[in-house]
């Protein structure tokens, strides 16, 4: 039987555990708190014969961190695949099990949902990628549903005359019912190029290589806005977003709450190392603006409470002055408005932003006589931007499973979703007028 004490020293991140038996896995499971969800399997083991039999037939527990959950549910669907572990499928049939099929070697790969018992019958399995394998419909349904908005495929099993009714809502693009039907050959053989590089992008995105993918979304999104072209821009910065959620919150949605004080402590701890004064972090306010140079530009305020998301304290703004020509500008004019409120003062303010915004918004708050740490966090990769002791702008590079510094990912991630989503709202109230 495992010792109870083995689990001080699990840590309490992303990851997979594996309960063993003399190296032999017998169950695999997967976390956002590894330390947390072994310890329930101990405390579960009191009611439930399976817990008390992984708990008792175990002599030891191996764990493997990842940088984010997306990554940990895909590396638990291929560890129980290759190791066909006892108590991941006693307790279950396991035909019933699901998989991502890719018939990646034909001419339009397409992409479906398969059975265990299915796959056993196909005559040609050489022929398929699979992925998996999931025991939740509901949760494989939703991510392919998420990927489809990031990257457009198809599943339809014959190729007909006319392009499909997902081509119609851009999710499936460029369909190969489109493709077929066009005559011009060198335009063909570009369409079919572009769908099967699609396919190999959500191949990397189930393989866990997802970094690129994003890096080329940035790229994108830089270019676009560059070129002016804002239209092109808002739908990659939209996959950008969906990308982004879909890697750090596969399974929930952003309900998600770290409501472990322990990651507060911990992100205290860090950050006290750079600043005289800080007292408690009991409640952070994160604030981002939403703007790709058109007249609705808005911004967020998101609130944590207790290391809680607080829905109720979230703010919205308009920027009232549309003329403002920079984030600079806007992030002064939303900083003044806000503590012209009576709302409780935060214990940190995050920006979403580097150097620059940083020390804009540390001058607004000298200007207005308030004296509250503030931080920037900047993207690929997410690091923490903070005026030291030394009164210098530094970087801090966190370690990607770092708790503390999850919880600002998450309030950033947090406040990006609710100014965009207060942005489509606005353009699309003007183009119904």
């Amino acid at each position: 039987m495992i010792d109870k004490k083995k689990l001080e020293n699990l840590p309490t991140t992303f990851g997979v555990y594996i309960f063993k038996k003399k190296e032999k896995p017998l169950y695999i499971g997967k976390s956002v708190n590894i330390k947390a969800r072994v310890r329930s399997h101990f405390e579960n083991a009191k009611f439930d014969r399976k817990e008390f039999l992984i708990i008792n037939q175990s002599d030891n527990i191996e764990t493997i961190i990842t940088e984010n959950e997306f990554q940990s549910l895909i590396l638990e669907s291929e560890l129980i695949k290759k190791y066909h572990s006892k108590y991941n499928v006693i307790w279950k049939d396991d035909k019933s099990y699901l998989y991502i099929k890719i018939n990646f070697f034909d001419d339009y790969p397409k992409i479906f949902l398969t059975r265990k018992k299915d796959i056993k019958k196909e005559k040609n399995k050489n022929k398929f990628i699979y992925f998996g394998p999931f025991s939740s419909t509901k949760l494989i349904e939703k991510i392919l549903n998420d990927i489809r908005y990031i990257i457009p495929f198809c599943n339809e099993k014959k190729i007909s005359k006319n392009p499909c009714f997902y081509s119609k809502i851009n999710l499936c693009s460029p369909c190969p019912n489109y493709i077929e039907s066009q005559k011009d050959e060198d335009l063909k053989i570009k369409l079919k190029k572009q769908y099967k590089k699609n396919i190999k992008k959500i191949i990397k995105i189930f393989e866990g290589k997802i970094t690129y993918i994003l890096n080329d979304f940035y790229k994108k999104l830089k270019i676009l806005s560059k070129k002016e072209k804002f239209e092109e821009a808002i739908i990659i910065r939209e996959k950008i977003f969906r990308l982004e959620r879909l890697i750090n919150n596969p399974i929930r949605d952003f309900e998600i709450n770290f409501i472990d004080k322990n990651n507060l402590s911990l992100l205290k701890k860090e950050l006290s190392l750079y600043f005289n004064y800080l007292n408690r972090l009991k409640r952070i306010e994160c604030y981002d603006i939403s703007n790709l140079k058109d007249k609705n530009q808005t911004a967020s305020m998101v609130v944590m409470i207790d290391g809680i998301l607080n829905k109720k304290e979230y703010r919205r703004f308009k920027i009232k002055n549309q003329n403002l020509k920079s984030d600079f500008e806007r992030i002064e004019e939303i900083i003044e408005r806000r503590f012209k409120n009576k709302w409780s003062d935060p214990d940190l303010i995050v920006i979403d932003g580097g150097r620059p915004q940083l020390e804009k918004l540390i001058k607004i708050l000298e200007k207005i006589g308030k004296k509250i740490p503030a931080i920037g966090i900047a993207k690929n990769p997410d690091r923490i931007v903070i005026k030291d002791k030394n009164k210098k702008i530094i970087t801090i590079k966190f370690p990607q499973t770092h708790q503390g510094f999850k919880l600002i990912s998450l309030i950033r991630d947090e406040a990006h979703r609710f100014a965009k989503k207060y942005h489509i709202k606005l353009r699309e109230k003007d183009f119904l007028i």
